[in-house]
């Protein structure tokens, strides 16, 4: 990995395919402004007051990946590191995968490690790849727990309320709960200071989604997991997702968590406009290390499956490149499609998509360099850029 380089001044970076978070440019050149995108022109209109940087035969240059859902990476789990230098060392252990940004992820823990993550996600929220934080738990279904530990998960009372209405300072964050474990106006408070409310862990029935929603609830937490199936009389969660076009969805697509044909359904009933690729990730993402505790159990990574010692899936050792790349080889997913899902729905998801997420005249610089076979060879944040070997998967 070679050092960042300063973003100054006016360059242009060419690249037989640029993909712009919707559409495709053939023979491209992506012009810079310091931190900024100018706009896209041709090979042959490039000012001449641009330096530019030829990228090698066959890569793609498209939208950084912004990943909703990251529990760790780089041998770091943010529960075990609630502060802004866990946060900055998660970021930059999926920054060689394309992550560009994201929320790094603390999933159910005591009401004061919440306390501390919120604290110290208000200095770093914004920059340095840290968007915001995700707070999943401790509000949500013990029926659903998955890996969440059972003793830590609470019923929210008022102070639960101004404890998660801290977020609200620390960029664009986003908390997931259970809508049947919160008192009645719970989610609206969240939703009305711009923090983005996500199901998740959650037996709520599809009347209940509907509630929420009309509250301000957002989306759904990898969907199709810890939730009940879907089934001719009882929609549930999952009937509620695919049927609602207003709301968005995270998919794990590592071939594991989600089945490639319900990877596919999902996508043809929401659209890639609301549907998020995450990558749910452990620490094990960017380590050597195939162990790693997790709040007192031991977690072992095996045949790229992370799992307790009593077999329960605890997270996914996924990274964003190997999401999009299982979206097109498993599921079939266009290549388009799945970098979008990668990039511009979680940038609206979060109300950023003027600013992240695409390749547009005023976004910040946020991109990622792909070869043929989706590695990543250099990622640009804020027009910052850093070159990658080539990782293994």
């Amino acid at each position: 990995m070679k050092p960042e380089s300063q973003p100054v001044g006016p360059r242009a970076i060419l690249a037989e395919r640029v993909f712009d978070g919707r559409c495709w440019h053939e023979r491209a050149a992506v012009l810079l402004e310091d931190s900024r995108i100018k706009g896209i022109t041709g090979w042959n209109a490039v000012p001449a007051d641009h330096p530019r940087q030829t990228l090698p035969p066959g890569t793609i240059l498209a939208p950084g990946f912004i990943d909703l859902q990251v529990n760790g990476g780089g041998g770091v789990l943010l529960n075990d590191a609630p502060t802004a230098d866990g946060m900055r060392a998660i970021f930059k252990a999926h920054r060689r995968f394309g992550t560009t940004s994201c929320l790094p992820t603390l999933i159910t823990d005591t009401r004061d490690k919440i306390a501390a993550v919120i604290e110290a996600g208000r200095g770093v929220a914004g920059r340095e790849g840290v968007l915001g934080l995700h707070i999943e738990g401790p509000f949500i279904n013990v029926a659903r727990k998955g890996v969440h530990r059972p003793d830590l998960i609470a019923e929210a009372g008022p102070a639960d309320l101004e404890l998660l209405s801290g977020l609200a300072k620390v960029g664009r964050s986003m908390v997931t709960l259970a809508p049947e474990c919160v008192p009645e106006g719970f989610i609206r408070t969240l939703a009305g200071k711009n923090i983005r409310v996500s199901v998740g862990h959650s037996e709520a029935t599809a009347e209940q989604v509907s509630r929420a929603t009309q509250d301000g609830l957002r989306g759904f937490t990898h969907l199709f997991n810890a939730m009940p199936g879907l089934s001719g009389r009882l929609p549930g969660i999952a009937g509620a997702a695919l049927a609602d076009d207003r709301l968005f969805a995270g998919l794990i697509v590592d071939g594991l968590h989600v089945d490639p044909v319900n990877v596919r359904a999902a996508f043809a009933a929401k659209g890639v406009e609301r549907i998020a690729l995450v990558s749910d990730a452990m620490p094990s993402v960017g380590s050597a290390s195939d162990t790693f505790e997790l709040m007192g159990r031991t977690i072992t990574l095996k045949d790229g499956r992370l799992t307790t010692e009593s077999g329960t899936l605890a997270g996914a050792h996924l990274d964003m490149a190997s999401a999009v790349r299982n979206a097109v080889r498993l599921a079939g997913i266009p290549l388009e499609d799945a970098l979008q899902a990668a990039s511009l729905t979680p940038a609206t998801f979060l109300g950023i998509e003027n600013e992240r997420g695409r390749i547009a005249s005023g976004a910040y610089a946020d991109m990622v360099a792909l070869a043929v076979n989706v590695d990543v060879t250099a990622t640009w944040v804020e027009g910052g850029e850093e070159r990658h070997d080539q990782p293994a998967h």
